[in-house]
């Protein structure tokens, strides 16, 4: 996530530059940078879940040919689960204002914030790897196992992501109280 900040940050134009060096406007560019990479951020890990949420729908498509009809409804749970982490990571506001507005972002919560987005990814890995498992079963008795590996799994992305909230909300203790 550093790299990210890092890379807007050097991408600035020369008047952001020149203003940067004004007292009190350097705190708001950070904030402006900050919420740019968490939008970016946010934005990438959208697409990737969006290409799995494709690849699960391409295998109901498989299940329905090949006859595996009486998976499909535990699939669906799989798809809409993560469909409802799509839909709540690509259009929450970005860069949440009353986080990003202190003068001093506290670090620890600012760090907090990055361990959930870095979980929100290595998640994205394990997602993978689990919708290549459900492929792989199908037409074996360890497909049921995998479908509801894949929920458990998506299920878990979604609490990740309310976490992730509830510090950028309310303040790192709320999340920790969890």
């Amino acid at each position: 996530m550093s790299d990210l900040f890092n890379r807007i940050t050097d991408d600035q134009d020369i008047f952001r530059k020149l203003f940067s060096k004004i007292p009190g406007f350097s705190g708001y560019v950070e904030r402006e940078n900050r919420r740019a990479a968490d939008k970016i951020l946010r934005e990438a890990i959208a697409d990737r879940f969006e290409e799995m949420w494709q690849r699960i729908s391409s295998i109901q498509t498989d299940l329905i040919s090949s006859g595996g009809l009486e998976f499909m409804d535990d699939m669906e749970r799989a798809a809409i689960k993560i469909r409802q982490f799509i839909d709540r990571i690509r259009h929450a506001s970005y860069g949440y204002s009353p986080f990003f507005n202190a003068t001093k972002i506290n670090e620890e919560e600012l760090s907090k914030v990055y361990e959930f987005d870095l979980a929100l990814l290595e998640n994205g890995d394990v997602m993978a790897r689990a919708i290549d498992n459900v492929e792989s079963s199908i037409g074996t008795d360890g497909l049921p196992a995998a479908i509801r590996h894949l929920t458990t799994l998506s299920q878990q992305t979604i609490d990740v992501y309310n976490r992730r909230s509830e510090v950028m909300m309310g303040g790192i203790d709320s999340a920790e109280n969890n």
